[in-house]
């Protein structure tokens, strides 16, 4: 399908699709709550319109990035939302890591309006999604899947479809349970070495070629290393998805000891001012939990 690509929500994100949607010949229709970064997308070639529902108005196909599902909703539901355009899209694509439960009830609710709704959140930074190096897991209706793909293939080349609405969300909250405490376990373990004595640098080299591996090292090592926390996702999104996390482990009667743990470091950060800063910042908050 061709056509204009409505894009709501420009933050870290919603700015590195818009480069890569335009990148690949799509025109790029926006909005967001933040008049700069509305400015950002107009200096890349796209167009910022005035409400997501003028977004919905003018682009059959519409992709969300925004900060939890509960904003979801009152982008597609709520005053000026998607659904007040005269003609609201035929598709609707959220990328946001959410609630897998309300995600669902949404998508059912928009079938009633003929809207096709995909959950198709990523698993990687801004910075690779620049890099087409994420991976998207998509729930929702198959024939709708389809005639979306070529946004997915334009944004990253591994894509797997998962059936039903909310199972790319339920994909991508297991998928950060392990990458989040991974995040931890390498900040901890690099802390650590330090302690001991080991040169961080030549450690984190060691540590690729070690049963240890993990990507995140390639990811986020030299920046935990180098203390540069410019945000490619922030610290505070993620404390975000591990409190979804553990509100489902409680709905299931499963205890999560190490994500508890994690969630406990993650709102310590989160207090101490480093919610704004990339997720990988949590290495201050051991080494500030040393010094206590």
């Amino acid at each position: 399908m061709a056509g204009k690509i409505g894009l709501v929500g420009l933050g870290l994100v919603g700015t590195a699709m818009a480069e890569r949607l335009l990148g690949g010949g799509f025109n790029v229709v926006g909005f967001d709550v933040d008049s700069a970064r509305c400015e950002q997308l107009e200096k890349l070639g796209g167009q910022a319109l005035g409400s997501a529902a003028e977004v919905g108005e003018q682009a059959e196909r519409v992709v969300l990035s925004l900060p939890d599902t509960n904003v979801v909703v009152q982008v597609v539901e709520g005053p000026a939302g998607i659904l007040e355009a005269e003609t609201p899209p035929k598709y609707i694509i959220d990328t946001t890591t959410g609630d897998p439960d309300e995600t669902a009830a949404l998508a059912q609710r928009l079938a009633g309006r003929g809207i096709g709704f995909l959950d198709g959140p990523f698993s990687g930074s801004s910075q690779q999604l620049r890099n087409r190096d994420v991976v998207f897991m998509v729930g929702g209706d198959k024939a709708a899947f389809d005639d979306c793909k070529d946004i997915f293939r334009a944004l990253g080349e591994k894509i797997f479809y998962l059936g039903a609405s909310g199972n790319g969300s339920r994909a991508k909250l297991a998928g950060n349970l392990i990458l989040g405490l991974n995040r931890l376990a390498l900040a901890e373990g690099l802390v650590f070495a330090s302690r001991l004595g080991l040169e961080p640098k030549g450690f984190l080299e060691l540590l690729k070629v070690t049963p240890a591996y993990s990507a995140v090292m390639d990811v986020k090592g030299k920046k935990m290393l180098d203390g540069d926390f410019t945000p490619q996702a922030r610290l505070a999104q993620h404390h975000k998805d591990v409190s979804i996390i553990l509100k489902y482990a409680q709905k299931f009667g499963l205890d999560l000891p190490l994500s508890r743990t994690h969630s406990d470091v993650l709102e310590k950060a989160v207090e101490a001012g480093d919610g704004d800063l990339d997720n990988s910042a949590v290495i201050r908050e051991i080494e500030r939990g040393g010094k206590r």
